[in-house]
């Protein structure tokens, strides 16, 4: 039988359930920049997809220095202290794929069963897919529940060897 730690459990909800992240990269110059993006989890993990503008600011840093800082987190509620949101930051390399390249096909169904809306822009020659490797990851599950994973963990909680989300 699969036994599934609390916070195992706490980081692949978090991950599954919301849809955007906060996307930190760097500038030509150094500079840190940070924007949204949408994103999905890919079903094998812990691999990440995003689907970005050639014009974006952010691909081209990606372009120019594939380190990249993803930031998923929960949501505030009511009465909820906000020291006490749940939250991962995700550090990871964007690669962007050609069209014809092999799991570029595998991306885009993943991306669109989770965007269907986004159709549209999968048709855009400026619009391409980002895979992003996950190397690393820093979690903190509330007030005083926090912990640092490597690619191996982030494997584990997200990737095949996790349940199947609800």
């Amino acid at each position: 039988m699969f036994h599934e730690s609390r916070l195992d459990l706490a980081l692949r909800t978090l991950v599954q359930q919301q849809r955007v992240a906060a996307l930190g990269t760097l500038a030509p110059d150094g500079t840190p920049f940070v924007s949204m993006v949408p994103y999905v989890l890919l079903p094998q993990g812990p691999d990440m997809v995003l689907h970005v503008s050639g014009l974006a600011a952010h691909a081209r840093h990606m372009q120019a220095d594939p380190r990249v800082s993803l930031l998923v987190m929960q949501p505030e509620a009511d009465g909820q202290g906000v020291h006490d949101l749940g939250r991962v930051t995700l550090l990871g390399k964007a690669r962007f794929l050609a069209a014809d390249e092999a799991g570029c096909q595998e991306c885009r169904e993943a991306y669109l069963n989770r965007f269907p809306e986004a159709e549209m822009m999968t048709q855009l020659a400026d619009f391409r897919f980002v895979l992003v490797r996950l190397r690393e990851a820093r979690q903190v599950a509330g007030f005083g529940a926090a912990r640092s994973l490597d690619a191996e963990q982030l494997s584990r909680c997200l990737g095949r060897n996790a349940p199947l989300s609800e």
